[in-house]
This record gives structure tokens, sequence and C-alpha cells, in this order.
């Protein structure tokens, strides 16, 4: 019978003990929680990132280019060694379809052939007109020696036929003048007849064999020892592969790297952009040898940023160049970067788990025995954050908000008074006093409500005060001021300048 009550007894204890649990929470055990200590030394202020490899320089592994100088505008890789392949100088690369080209050829060889007939009738002709007037120079002095002859045998003539017959010689005299004139004329003519059809001939001669030189150009060979990559081209930016055109403007069909340098290009959101400078260090790891640990430096940061594709935010454009060589480095290989941007020296830092945020704008932290206390922070990194005030070295912490701390005011810092904006929640015409309103009883813009704060006004309350003391003293200034401009300076009822 007395052990039973005993054990009734122990059971009563057992459940009032569980009871004053259940009852007071915030005097029983806190449960499982983790816990971080704020430590003292150095601190790395970084950028994280991830980008793509590439080979700072590179040769260009070209088409043919004097491809649209015969009307060429689009040519077809027919076959295209695979990316990766190391080759030699003077080893295949790509073959293009000449199918084009070998029907342009044939229409130059049929215009050559006529450029060759009309070259040929052009030096009959000459020689047919100039024989035509060498014959007629050779009857003129038949016919002025006949004349010479007519006049000796009439010496016993009447005066007025010897005169007559002088007068004949004398136009055949000018006649044979004007026709050894007439002959070097059409000398000089055939000469340019000539120079033009041979002009031309030689014209579409040398059009016809530069169209037979270029059929060598569609069998591409590597101008160096390197690796092949495939380049990206058209208006589209696709990748040339096997079956893409390339448009003769710009024949890049592939490209040889540079494996000595190698670059990772990232991109960095507008928010850390102003943290990244040329000259900052870089760590580099690769996702396809996580093993390897590897460094740059920051060598160009983009002036001007572009749109992200995947979201709403403008990023800008970082070229890092990687200070090792490593054989294992490939082109489009993913990196992760961590660009180092400032490094501190003696100061407490502690996890970002460990920070919270009360009404939106007070950060604090819940130390291990229950103290919700505000800190100001300082530089942040992507795994812990910089405290100037309100944690001590050493200072254990609450890595989560343990339950029983659920809804408490953190202890604020006194001197942080008047640089923090709080949100107080209040309930009735209080709380719409606490709303930026416009005239129109509008809840103003981000934009306006960040220049009333640039202007030393910092709540709507304030805000109020400022324009009670406008109309009492400060309108009757504003307004001979504004009066000297051409008009009256006015206020909506928030106190926002009006537009």
């Amino acid at each position: 019978m007395r052990n039973k009550l005993i054990i009734f007894g122990i059971v009563i204890v057992a459940l009032i003990v569980a009871a004053v649990k259940f009852m007071n929470p915030s005097k029983g055990e806190e449960g499982p929680a983790l816990f971080a200590t704020a430590e003292r030394g150095d601190f790395t202020v970084e950028v994280t990132t991830t980008g793509e490899l590439s080979a700072e320089r590179s040769t260009k592994i070209m088409g043919p280019v004097n491809a649209r100088d015969f009307g060429i505008r689009q040519i077809t890789i027919q076959r295209l060694v695979e990316e990766g392949t190391q080759v030699s100088e003077g080893e295949f690369v790509a073959q293009l379809d000449p199918g084009e080209l070998y029907d342009k050829i044939q229409s130059e060889k049929d215009r050559l052939e006529a450029e060759v007939a009309e070259y040929d009738n052009a030096k009959i002709d000459t020689a047919l007109t100039l024989s035509g007037e060498r014959d007629k120079l050779i009857n003129l002095d038949y016919n002025i020696e006949e004349k010479k002859l007519q006049i000796e045998q009439s010496q016993y003539e009447p005066p007025a036929t010897i005169k007559k017959y002088e007068n004949e010689l004398e136009k055949l005299k000018r006649d044979k003048r004007r026709a050894i004139e007439n002959y070097g004329l059409r000398i000089e003519q055939a000469k340019a007849k000539l120079i033009e059809a041979t002009a031309d001939l030689r014209r579409v001669q040398d059009r016809y064999n530069r169209m037979q030189r270029l059929i060598n150009d569609f069998t591409i060979l590597a101008p160096q020892d390197g690796m092949v990559i495939y380049t990206k081209g058209g208006f589209g930016g696709d990748r040339i592969v096997e079956g893409s055109q390339i448009n003769v403007w710009s024949p890049e069909v592939a490209e040889l790297p540079d494996l000595s340098s190698m670059i990772s290009t990232t991109f960095i959101n507008e928010v850390d952009i102003r943290k990244v400078k040329p000259g900052q260090n870089v760590e580099i790891g690769l996702d396809a040898f996580p093993e390897k640990q590897l460094t740059g430096d920051v060598i160009r940061v983009a002036r001007v940023g572009q749109q992200n594709p995947n979201s709403d935010a403008k990023v800008f454009e970082v070229v890092v160049r990687l200070n090792e060589r490593d054989r294992d480095l490939r082109p489009a290989m993913t990196t992760s970067n961590i660009i180092i941007t400032e490094k501190l020296e003696d100061v407490v830092s502690i996890p970002l788990e460990c920070l919270q945020v009360y009404n939106d704008s007070i950060n604090y932290v819940a130390k291990k025995g229950g103290t919700l206390q505000e800190v100001k922070v300082g530089k942040t990194n992507s795994n812990e954050a910089v405290i100037e005030m309100g944690v001590e070295e050493g200072d254990v912490l609450y890595m989560s908000i343990p339950d029983n701390l659920e809804g408490r005011e953190p202890k604020l810092i006194p001197e942080l008074d008047g640089t923090r904006m709080q949100k107080y929640e209040e309930a009735g015409p209080a709380q719409e006093e606490e709303e930026w309103l416009d005239q129109n009883g509008n809840p103003m813009s981000p934009e306006m409500i960040q220049r009333m704060k640039q202007f030393g006004i910092n709540s709507p309350a304030e805000m109020k005060e400022r324009m009670k003391q406008f109309r009492r003293g400060g309108g009757q200034r504003g307004g001979q001021r504004g009066g000297q401009r051409g008009g009256a300076a006015t206020t909506t009822k928030s106190g926002q300048p009006s537009k």
C-alpha cells in the first residue's frame, strides 16, 4: 500500500511540473536551438556571382571574305570538324557549299567568251578600216601622177585648159593631205577601240580567274595550331554549327582560342556594381573541377548596364582575368567568382542568420539568455555582417528567434535615435497621421518621401508641424520670394511642395 502511495505521489508531482511548464513556457526549457558566437578579426566584403570562361585572345577562322564581290550573300557550311578538335596549321576545319559560286563561274565563263569574240571582231574591223584608208591614199597618189603627166602633155593646149588641169591637180593634193589626216585619226580611233576591248576582256578574264581561285577558299584550313571552338554569328547570335549559314560580311566559321590567357565574364546586379572596381582580387572556382581553386583580377567593369533577360533587374558586365594557366580549362566552362571588394581589420562579425528585423527598420539580435538587442550593421558579405554597435566579442546569439521571445520589443541603442525610420502599429486616427499623404489624400510615392527626408522631414507628423510653422511666419517670406519670381509658392495639405 505504501509503494502505491509513493508512485501516486510521483505521478502527481510530474503532472504539476508539466502543467507549470505548459502554463508558463518562458520558464521552461528552451528546447533545441542553434547558437553563434560574435567573433573579432579580419572581415572580407565580397560579391559572389557566376561566370563563363573564354579566351582573352583568339584567332578567327574566316570564310571567303571576297565572296561578296561576286554577289554571294549567304554560304552554307557543309562539313565542320567537331568542337574541341585539336588541329595543326593547314589542317581541314570546314567545307562550304560552292554551288552558288559554280553557277556564277559558268555565267562569267559565257561572258568571257563573248568578250573574246568582241575583241577579235574589233581587231578585224580595225584591220579592214585601216586597209581601206591605205588603199585610198594609194589611189590618190596614182591620180596625182596621172594629172601631172596630163599637164606636161597639155603644154600646147589653150591656157584655160592648162589652168583647169592645174586646179584639178591641186584638188587631188588637198584630198591626199586630208586622207593622210583621216588615216592618222583612224589609227588613233582603232587603238582606242582595241584598248577598250582589251580592257573589257582583261576585266572579265580577271574576274573569272578570281572566281576560280575563290573555290579553294571554300575549303577552310586552320591558320595556326589550336583547339576549334564554335563561334556565334548572324543577327540572332546563334552558334555556327554544321548546316548553318554564314554571312559574307562577317564570315566567321570558328575560332582558335589562346588558352594561355583565360577570362571569366560575369554580370553583377546594379545593387552590387558600385562595390566592384578594376584591380580587385577574385577567387575563382570551377563547376567542372570543384577541387581546383584559382585566382584572378577584375580587368574591366562595364559603364553601361543591360537588361537581365531572366528578370527586371539591370546587370553590368564584369571581366576577370585568371592568373593561373591550366590545361584543363576550356571555353564556356561555368565559374564561381568571389570578388574581394574590401578587407576590414579588427571588427566584430556575426552570421547573417542571427540578424532579425523589427518594424521593417530596426535590426536586432537575440542574445542567449533572452535579451533582444538592437544592433548597428556595417558591411556585409554573402555569409556574415559586421556589427558596429550592440554586440561585443564573445556574445552568444540565437540563429533563429525562439518561440518564447517572439513578439518582444528589442532594447534600442540611444545613439541611433533619429537615424532610423520606425513604423509603429497604432489603431485609429493615429495610424492615419503616420501615413505619407499628398494633397488629394493619396499615398505619396517613395521618391517624394525620400525628397522630404532630404529636407530634414522624417515623418508625416513632422511634415505637418513644418506646415504650421510655415503658415504662421515662414509663408510670408516664401510668398515674397515666390512673388519675385512671378508666382506665389504653394504647398499641399501634407506639406509637399506643389509642382
